[in-house]
């Protein structure tokens, strides 16, 4: 459903809409915003010059690192009085990225995100089942008010209390589950214990995100549910949710909301823009933002761009989804890889169950990385419940063998039995650093 004519646009008229408030924008943080007019003055640049598109180059960059050295209030555009709402990031360091919101901030976001949910296949009367965490965390609340405002019967149950989770998905019948793409397969599988068949639930459509998740994992759960999973992003320090979504009739690419965020892809190293279709560092401007705005925002998220027409019928750019995070790729030998890339090639295998954790271990001055994953009860049961037994070993040697492929390493795998590894009720903690641990330096 296409709520807006902005989604079908042409290119020359989303263009013209984006340079127009991007000049809004940028003479809104010179005036108000010290960091950003010590930025475009160490440039050189003159917000009110006639900026267009081609000019962004000329803007500096604002990072993770700028936003903490700005805590709390340092980078808002408004006094303190004008805001409504705080959201803050999780900060690995002790302090968080705090986000500002007016009155303006929160409407416009709930319009987005109530695009969003149309675009995924929601639609208005229907029941939307919000499992995302609320609290300072964007993906609770910005969800349950696009919901609203799209005119959904929002059921704000957040994470956690699975069994509950599934009694009133039987009772209120939602066509819409909304949540972490882990957390809804724990939601599934707790199902299938209890009994229950997750794909008699009146679920149709499911709008996961918040972790970056492999095709493979999108499979599984649609089989499982028998819905159609649709890929959300967004961050806090940009709004939150609803920054770009896949459409449920193509699911190929993320839909940005191009109004309200201009997107450029950069060479992370060089800083310099990639064409469309390379993979590169996803970059945000907003152009709409009162409390919080931000220029050339560096996400740490790797991705590509398409400006092609959808088949839903939508012009918008489109994002490819995320491979990984920057900070988050892995180095064996040389050799670059995401834990997204891991779980592509796993989930592969029909014996093994989608939950796994990368664990990093130091041996002499070498790091190591060790594959823990689950064998499927169907598979544990056919050998007798025996993790010794001669198909283990066998299935350890293709896994190592599919990775050492696809990935290009070489990991040690250690393959567990059923439920043994940590279920997720929120982010999955995939990677796990063991290299201080007494033991980890004998070879």
């Amino acid at each position: 459903m296409i709520i807006d004519s902005i989604e079908t646009a042409t290119r020359t008229e989303i263009r013209s809409l984006q340079q127009k408030r991007l000049k809004k924008t940028t003479e809104r943080v010179y005036q108000h915003v010290p960091f950003y007019r010590k930025k475009f003055n160490e440039n050189g640049f003159n917000p009110e010059r006639n900026l267009g598109l081609n000019d962004m180059v000329d803007l500096p960059f604002t990072t993770k690192a700028d936003l903490r050295k700005g805590y709390p209030f340092g980078l808002l555009a408004v006094p303190k009085t004008e805001l409504v709402r705080l959201h803050a990031s999780s900060g690995t360091s002790g302090k968080p990225t705090v986000v500002g919101y007016t009155k303006h901030d929160i409407e416009m976001w709930s319009e987005i995100v109530a695009r969003s949910i149309a675009t995924a296949g929601g639609e208005p009367g229907e029941i939307l089942h919000n499992a995302y965490g609320y609290g300072l965390f964007t993906g609770g609340l910005g969800l349950h008010y696009g919901s609203e405002r799209l005119g959904m019967v929002t059921v704000p149950i957040s994470g956690g209390n699975t069994q509950r989770q599934i009694m009133l998905i039987e009772d209120f019948q939602p066509t819409v589950i909304c949540g972490t793409p882990s957390y809804v397969l724990n939601i599934a599988e707790t199902m299938e214990e209890m009994g229950k068949k997750p794909a008699a639930t009146s679920l149709r459509y499911g709008i996961l995100g918040a972790e970056p998740w492999s095709e493979e994992m999108r499979r599984k759960i649609e089989e499982k549910l028998a819905i159609k999973a649709c890929d959300i992003y967004g961050l806090s320090e940009v709004i939150g949710p609803g920054v770009a979504i896949e459409c449920h009739e193509e699911q190929n690419g993320l839909h940005i909301a191009e109004d309200h965020f201009y997107a450029e892809v950069i060479d992370p190293e060089t800083l310099e823009p990639l064409a469309d279709g390379d993979d590169g560092e996803l970059v945000f401007t907003s152009l709409t933002k009162e409390a919080f705005p931000v220029i050339r925002y560096r996400t740490g998220d790797v991705a590509s761009l398409n400006k092609e027409k959808c088949r839903c019928g939508r012009t918008t750019a489109r994002m490819s989804r995320i491979k990984g995070r920057i900070d988050d790729m892995l180095n064996v030998n040389g050799v670059n890889v995401f834990p997204s890339e891991i779980e592509h090639s796993m989930l592969k295998m029909k014996e093994l169950a989608p939950h796994y954790q990368i664990h990093m271990l130091q041996k002499r001055s070498f790091k190591v990385l060790e594959l823990h994953v689950e064998i499927t009860e169907e598979c544990f049961k056919a050998i007798d419940f025996d993790l010794a037994h001669d198909k283990i070993r066998q299935l350890e040697r293709k896994l190592k063998a599919a990775l050492k492929s696809s990935c290009l390493i070489a990991m040690d795998t250690v393959i567990r039995e059923p439920k043994s590894i940590p279920r997720s009720e929120g982010k999955a903690l995939r990677v796990i650093d063991r290299r201080n641990e007494q033991g980890n330096f004998a070879l």
